[in-house]
């Protein structure tokens, strides 16, 4: 084993720091163990703030396990700190292996609480509950050594009380993995939503409207409490061909005098985890638009749309976005296109900058970032 291996082992991982936690005051506290060969908290590149992590590089691996046993949890201005084996091997941190999933935590149950309600399964490389600025979101994760270690806790806590809470307890998916669920299940639905139908209908109309399209084990009505409908419901079919059926030939049928919606059912967590996976889809977009290199181009004919734009251009590069501006309708004669390299940019602008596009000469410049 080479020097560099040896000291790289001997490197703990240090979590939840407080934003006012400097190198000396981890120096101080870590050397009480053993000789500390370096200290270094992550920060922002811009404003140089703490981004609430640290790496601890011991001289003696002997050292690093010490602290490990006998610091994980302590307090340091007034934040439990969490200790855990640096892990370069992204591999491992992302495989899932040995990694479960908590939820219907207690809101009392903190990182450490955690770790000692599941080390009894086996050795764990880390825990953490997750929080906000409220506190405890109510679930939280474990990292086992081993798959093994983790399947006996799935097998022993799921289910289990813990503070009065029935936990859940599983394997960790991935974003990809949970991405495919969710896709899994639109296309297997059964359970129909149905809504905008007014206060005149009830369970035996609603039912008598969709019974054409298959079998239906339930029909709900929402009310309120005086029995009034609250202008939407729910139709439980026994095939998913009945369901899709339904929602392709009533979605927007006019009922009463207004067009009804009707859509898959799905749970909160359905629609929060659709919501987030389009959220973080638009966060991309954004990101690469902003990555890129954009060009203003001016003194465009009216007549160029969006594709005509994009074929002039496009011979150039990988075009991430363009767009011609527009007034109620029409070219307002300027627009951006954003290529996904500075050498493409370059040449697209050296070279399109005053060629004839229509009846007119295009004026190309590079866009300004704000």
């Amino acid at each position: 084993m080479n020097v560099e291996a040896k000291y790289r082992q001997a490197s703990l991982y240090v979590g939840d720091l407080h934003a006012d936690v400097t190198e000396d005051l981890l120096f101080k506290k870590f050397s009480a163990v053993g000789p500390v060969l370096s200290i270094r908290i992550c920060r922002d590149l811009v404003t140089r703030r703490s981004l609430g992590y640290a790496y601890v590089n011991f001289l003696h691996l002997a050292d690093a396990q010490r602290a490990l046993d006998t610091m994980n949890f302590d307090m340091i201005k007034d934040r439990s700190i969490r200790l855990m084996w640096s892990q370069r091997d992204a591999y491992l941190r992302k495989s899932g292996i040995g990694n479960v999933f908590i939820k219907n935590l207690d809101k009392s149950i903190d990182n450490k609480t955690l770790y000692e309600h599941f080390s009894a399964f086996g050795k764990i490389l880390s825990s953490k509950v997750m929080s906000d600025d409220q506190g405890s979101r109510g679930y939280g994760f474990v990292h086992f050594q081993s798959q093994t270690a983790a399947d006996r806790a799935i097998e022993e806590m799921n289910g289990a009380l813990l503070k009065d809470c029935r936990l859940f307890v599983g394997r960790f998916k991935n974003r990809k993995d949970r991405e495919a669920e969710l896709q899994n299940k639109a296309h297997e639905f059964t359970n129909v939503y149905i809504k905008n139908f007014g206060d005149g209908m009830d369970d035996e109309r609603l039912r008598e409207v969709f019974s054409q399209y298959g079998k239906i084990l339930s029909v709900k009505v929402m009310t309120d409490p005086s029995g009034k409908s609250k202008g939407f419901g729910f139709v439980s079919f026994d095939s998913h061909e009945a369901a899709q059926k339904a929602v392709e030939e009533m979605n927007g049928k006019d009922i009463s005098g207004q067009p009804l919606f009707v859509g898959r059912a799905q749970k909160k967590a359905e629609r929060q985890a659709e919501l987030k996976q389009k959220f973080e889809q638009m966060k991309q977009e954004r990101y690469r638009w902003s990555r890129g290199v954009k060009l203003y181009i001016k003194n465009l004919d009216e007549t160029i749309d969006d594709e005509q734009l994009r074929r002039e251009f496009s011979s150039f590069g990988s075009i991430s976005r363009i767009k011609i501006m527009r007034e109620e309708g029409r070219s307002k004669g300027f627009g951006l296109v954003c290529f996904s390299s500075p050498e493409e940019a370059t040449k697209a602008m050296a070279e399109m900058n005053g060629r004839l596009l229509g009846s007119k000469p295009l004026n190309i410049a590079l866009a300004q970032r704000p």
